[in-house]
């Protein structure tokens, strides 16, 4: 298992300051993001496929500095009634992108549609009142119709897809990752990012095991529950992430969340490795009281702590 960095964790830098960074931290791989939701700060992916020049002297640049790229992130909604259109267009442009570039996986998020009619996606997270079962199925025949379609294309340009379960998706836990491969092929699988099943009260090394030979991707990012006000407002938290005092719970920099220090990361690392991952923990910074680059160093820092300190799973 490798050490890698998620390039929008210090979405300020240059690409070559980010690749500079990376390559000081000694870690493994880079993962850039091309659009949607992130801003793709450090490449331009429409300039990338049109030239042949552009993709050298972005590898060049990787290699020469004794980095791989692990993966291209392409999150957004694709299935939005809406923009889902633009989206779905980024999701298919990276893919054909990572497969000029010879970059194995491709991130992105499972898409949640709209119930019929509507404009807006509708995440449904309960049984009743009855309609709520009837959107959910509705959901799930567009996204598996989808989704097939979307398989075969990135097996065409030799790419697999890794699914980040997260909130406000069709996909968001263990079950629902697993209901998606079932319907599509093992070209899909998981984008394990343990911090959103934190906050969502599922258990990530219990998942990791769940999804046994299922993983294709690691995010490495840890979330931290403010137990005072957990208590009176539940998980499910709608303040924005700037107002972290207010917040039931705020991602955090890798050790001062989810049970602090190396102990949970070890763990987590051992389930990674019986369940047969062996590839990238991708740093994804995401904590409003550091600096990302002091939050950045941290998590390395962490990371190979727990990695030499890997209980047996």
């Amino acid at each position: 298992m490798n050490i890698g960095l998620m390039t929008d964790s210090v979405a300020a830098l240059s690409t070559n300051e980010a690749l500079d960074l990376a390559a000081e931290l000694e870690v493994d791989t880079i993962e850039f993001t091309t659009g949607n939701w992130s801003t793709a700060p450090h490449l331009n992916l429409d300039a990338l496929l049109a030239s042949e020049t552009a993709r050298e002297e972005l590898s060049a640049a990787v290699r020469d500095r004794g980095l791989r790229l692990s993966a291209l992130n392409a999150s957004g909604n694709q299935l939005h009634p809406v923009t889902g259109a633009e989206q779905d267009r980024v999701v298919h442009d990276t893919i054909r992108l990572a497969g000029l570039l010879g970059v194995p996986t491709v991130v992105l998020m499972s898409g949640l549609p709209a119930a019929p009619g509507d404009k807006t996606p509708n995440w449904i997270t309960t049984c009743w009142p009855p309609e709520t079962t009837e959107v959910l199925e509705h959901q799930w025949d567009i996204a598996v119709g989808y989704w097939r379609q979307l398989a075969a294309f990135a097996q065409e340009h030799e790419v697999r897809l890794a699914v980040e379960m997260h909130a406000n998706q069709l996909v968001y836990n263990a079950p629902t990752l697993l209901r998606l491969r079932e319907a599509v092929g093992p070209v899909v699988g998981a984008n394990m990012d343990p911090s959103h099943l934190m906050w969502m009260g599922a258990d990530p090394v219990q998942s990791v095991k769940a999804l046994d030979g299922a993983i294709h991707h690691v995010h490495a990012k840890d979330t931290r529950l403010e137990s005072e006000r957990l208590g009176l407002t539940s998980r499910l938290e709608t303040l924005p992430f700037d107002r972290v005092a207010e917040r039931a719970w705020n991602y955090i920099t890798l050790g001062d969340g989810h049970s602090g220090g190396t102990a949970f990361w070890s763990e987590f690392i051992a389930a990674l490795n019986a369940s047969g991952y062996a590839g990238t923990l991708s740093i994804e910074h995401e904590d409003l009281s550091r600096t990302p680059v002091d939050g950045v160093r941290r998590s390395v820092d962490l990371l190979r702590a727990a990695l030499a300190t890997e209980p047996v799973a």
